[in-house]
């Protein structure tokens, strides 16, 4: 069987909201990354499974993801594994309190669909 490698799926970051950051004077942390680094599980692309997992990310002051956990998860196992997986790879510019970086927990939306 001829199986082909799938690329990256799109992760939107429209809804990322950071804990803490309700106040006016902590900017809450921004992606860097231009791609994703989450990758649809082959699997569940053939098989056009498709569903969406939040996922919390500890984003430290250098912008780098310390910890992941998911909030919600997708109602799949491996769609949230391989979230969970191209979370721990994200970086962020770290959310910031007058202008220093400070340590944050975010929510982060992985949306697993097939383009139509």
């Amino acid at each position: 069987m001829n199986r082909r490698r799938v690329s990256p799926v799109v992760v939107v970051l429209a809804g990322l909201f950071a804990a803490g950051c309700e106040e006016a004077e902590i900017a809450e942390p921004v992606p860097r990354f231009a791609t994703t680094p989450v990758e649809y599980p082959v699997e569940l692309w053939d098989a056009n499974v498709e569903g969406v997992a939040l996922v919390r990310v500890l984003v430290n002051v250098e912008g780098v993801v310390d910890s992941v956990m998911i909030a919600e998860g997708s109602g799949n196992a491996v769609l949230d594994s391989a979230a969970l997986r191209g979370a721990r790879q994200m970086e962020f510019e770290p959310a910031r309190r007058n202008g220093e970086p400070v340590k944050v927990w975010a929510r982060v939306p992985v949306h697993f669909a097939k383009p139509r």
